[in-house]
């Protein structure tokens, strides 16, 4: 009896040895997947935070995404009155490239009995470029013309003043240009000496008048004559009264007929 006693205690502390380590297990397995819970709350509840977040983040962004659409809704409507506007300028210049291809069109169709327009273009290139040195051959000429024209001129005026001259000479006139001064008197001899010779003009047997204050005081007969002095005897009564000969008085050419005044 003893013995059927301890086996059945023995059974019975087996039995409660088992349960007991079945539910320490059972019980260290819910510890470990409360933990697991705990965890997943844990990071359910971070993850809820950044939710919360990012949804009261919301409407600030949806706000500013209306901005940013109201802004394009504007920027596309400027954009499309841009474009109305580059499609009307589009349309004008390919009206315009389209007549200018019918005028150039039409060009070609007149040009095309003269042949080749680039050929067309040197021919006129060339062309051009030899009427511009025929200009510049004729303005050469023409100036070349003016040169020996003022030549002409003055030898014709050279020609005609030596002919005066000769003429003068011949005639026994001193040259018109003629303007000089006593140099010297001899009143007892009845001559002056003149500051000027054949070289000025002057010439043996002519007339010359003795000016003073713009008035004929005297003539004088030129009786000699050297390269830069000359001899003249006063003409006889042509002397105005109360006047005296002087040093300096000025000489011109004069005229054998010409009478002093005051006589």
């Amino acid at each position: 009896m003893a013995n059927v006693f301890g086996i059945l205690t023995a059974i019975v502390l087996a039995l409660s040895a088992f349960v007991a380590f079945k539910n320490k297990a059972a019980y260290e397995t819910d510890i470990s997947v409360t933990q697991t819970r705990k965890e997943e709350l844990a990071k359910s509840e971070k993850r809820l935070a950044k939710d919360e977040e990012i949804l009261a983040a919301l409407p600030i962004e949806i706000a500013g995404v209306d901005e940013e659409v109201d802004q394009l809704s504007t920027d596309e409507a400027a954009q499309q009155k841009v474009n109305a506007g580059l499609t009307d300028q589009v349309k004008t210049k390919t009206d315009k490239i389209a007549e200018d291809k019918e005028k150039l069109d039409g060009i070609r169709a007149k040009t095309a009995p003269i042949g080749n327009l680039n050929e067309l273009a040197s021919k006129m290139r060339e062309t051009n470029s030899a009427i511009v040195e025929l200009k510049l051959a004729i303005e050469a000429n023409e100036a070349k013309l003016a040169n020996l024209t003022a030549e002409t001129v003055s030898a014709e005026s050279q020609i005609t003043s030596t002919k005066s001259k000769f003429d003068d000479f011949a005639e026994g006139r001193s040259l018109p240009t003629l303007n000089t001064r006593i140099r010297s008197i001899y009143p007892n001899w009845g001559f002056v000496t003149l500051a000027a010779g054949n070289n000025a003009g002057v010439v043996t047997s002519s007339v010359l008048n003795v000016v003073r204050n713009d008035t004929v005081i005297a003539q004088l007969l030129v009786t000699a004559v050297e390269a830069s002095t000359a001899s003249a005897s006063i003409v006889p009564d042509s002397l105005v009264d109360d006047t005296t000969l002087m040093v300096g008085d000025r000489v011109v050419p004069g005229l054998k007929e010409t009478k002093p005044a005051g006589n």
